[in-house]
């Protein structure tokens, strides 16, 4: 018996991310935190916060009597990160939601992938259902950190 559907939805995440053709050049999506120098190319990082190191948050509940079964919520957090060498907050403010509706039509149903809300059938439902914009400038010019949150409701 699984102890959490967590794992698997990370999983099935990031491979629906990957699949899109919208992010298949220059977006590095990352599975957790950068292990490497980021500002190469934009990055969507599933399962880590910038602010806190935070990947998911869990709550879980017996489903009902007999304790059978369990619903589990959670939150992945994410971060997209957008940076491109110039002074314009415009171009990567844009460009950071951009790729934030990306990864909402991306888990979305369509015909091409009907179980997109289910994260490929790991979960019984997900959602894009927060985000938190950062901006900044560096050294090497304009930046934008767009933290997301999925929410995602299974039963274990």
């Amino acid at each position: 018996m699984a102890t959490s559907a967590v794992p698997n939805a990370i999983t099935e995440l990031l491979a629906i991310l990957r699949a899109r053709a919208e992010l298949q050049k220059g977006v590095h999506i990352l599975d957790g935190p950068p292990a490497e120098d980021i500002s190469r190319d934009d990055v969507i990082a599933v399962g880590w916060s910038a602010e806190g190191d935070q990947a998911v948050e869990i709550a879980q509940t017996f489903n009902s009597a007999g304790a059978r079964t369990r619903d589990e919520d959670f939150a992945i957090h994410g971060v997209i990160d957008v940076w491109t060498g110039d002074r314009e907050m415009t171009v990567v403010r844009a460009r950071a939601f951009e790729l934030f509706g990306v990864i909402e039509d991306a888990i979305r149903a369509s015909g091409a992938n009907p179980t997109a809300p289910t994260l490929n059938g790991s979960v019984l439902w997900a959602h894009l259902t927060n985000g938190v914009l950062r901006q900044f400038f560096t050294d090497q010019g304009a930046r934008a950190a767009l933290g997301f949150t999925v929410t995602c409701h299974a039963r274990i």
